[in-house]
């Protein structure tokens, strides 16, 4: 009688391989979320310091709030033309459009993650900036990734263990430990619109775990390179289509006048392109993680962004980080290991495959 013995355990070695290599590049694209969103906070902020922005007095609340709207835009249509680029490159376009077409089955779920990640989260973010700082900022969006596991668990369910619970822990305290004292140092009693910052930073936290969400879930049936590119295509249709024509209508906001000066203004225009480049790539090393690692564990591995922004906070400005900065890189670090020490079986067999096929039966 035939031996089959080293069937099975050529079978399981080489699964062992493929779901290590998973792992392995999941967090590799989580890694370049990092870096690259840590990047995007330089860019960031330094446009509200540019024509048109700088010149809107900070008590004048709705024009503000609307110059956020203006900006949020622009750095959606410029983030639209890299993506487009990028799947030029790769040779996508075709299957992007084969995609963005099929709106029951599958963009729907990139429409409703636009809406999450730009008129909340990505309007979010800038508010926070405007009108408190960046280091609120960055800080206020640090607990996304426990939304997004939390919804994730929820829906589809996800499986968080107790090891990627515990990293997910020590990420996020890490960064309260690199933002924190600066948090403090940057409230300011006396600024009477503090309250949309912070406002601000709470939707960014609320949309960027919950566009992580829907996201993974789309993704179940499309590419990440060009789910992507759709969701940003709906958020630029969202502005352009139905939020900015219906405030230059219904309200006296300058909306016509922002963006021609925005788009007029070439200091204003090098920051977005700037920004946009590090979103846009951000992005894409953000959707091609969940599919590999899952939403929980992509989204606290991008949670490194909190020390990869004060590295580019010091190169630009050449001042040297805190001895909190030492503590909290520590501790993020930390936190990253004990998730990538995850076995790797545990980290492919993350969803309740049945649950997942049972909603996608439904459409």
């Amino acid at each position: 009688m035939p031996n089959f013995t080293p069937v099975p355990a050529t079978l399981t070695q080489a699964l062992h391989s493929h779901y290590a290599r998973n792992q392995r590049w999941g967090f590799m694209w989580a890694l370049w979320t990092a870096i690259l969103w840590g990047a995007w906070y330089v860019p960031g902020t330094a446009l509200w310091y540019e024509h048109p922005y700088v010149d809107i007095p900070i008590d004048h609340q709705s024009t503000r709030l609307a110059a956020t709207a203006v900006m949020t835009w622009i750095h959606a249509i410029t983030v639209f033309l890299f993506l487009l680029l990028w799947n030029t490159v790769l040779g996508k376009v075709k299957d992007y459009g084969r995609t963005i077409v099929r709106f029951r089955k599958i963009s729907k779920w990139y429409a409703l993650a636009s809406l999450c990640g730009g008129p909340m989260a990505i309007f979010g973010s800038y508010m926070a900036m405007g009108f408190i700082g960046p280091v609120f900022a960055a800080i206020s969006s640090l607990f996304y990734p426990v939304i997004g596991a939390i919804i994730a668990r929820l829906w589809y369910k996800e499986k968080i263990s107790k090891r990627a619970a515990i990293g997910m822990c020590i990420i996020i305290f890490g960064g309260m430990v690199i933002y924190g004292p600066s948090l403090f140092g940057e409230m300011d009693a006396s600024n009477p619109n503090a309250w949309l910052g912070y406002v601000g930073g709470i939707m960014s936290a609320i949309g960027w775990g919950s566009e992580g969400a829907v996201a993974g879930r789309a993704m179940d049936v499309s590419d990440p390179d060009v789910g992507i590119h759709c969701r940003f295509s709906f958020e630029v249709l969202f502005w352009g289509l139905f939020i900015l024509p219906a405030l230059a209508m219904f309200t006296d906001l300058p909306i016509k006048s922002l963006i021609i000066e925005t788009v007029t203004h070439g200091k204003a225009m090098l920051w977005i392109i700037l920004a946009s480049a590090c979103h846009a790539y951000c992005y894409t090393s953000f959707y091609k993680s969940f599919s590999l690692i899952g939403v929980g564990r992509g989204e606290a591995i991008g949670n490194l962004y909190a020390v990869f922004a004060l590295i580019f906070i010091a190169a630009f400005t050449l001042q040297l980080p805190q001895w909190y900065f030492i503590v909290g890189l520590i501790l993020t670090v930390l936190g990253s290991f004990i998730m990538f020490s995850e076995p790797a079986e545990s980290v492919s067999n993350l969803r309740d495959h049945s649950d997942v096929n049972s909603n996608t039966a439904k459409g």
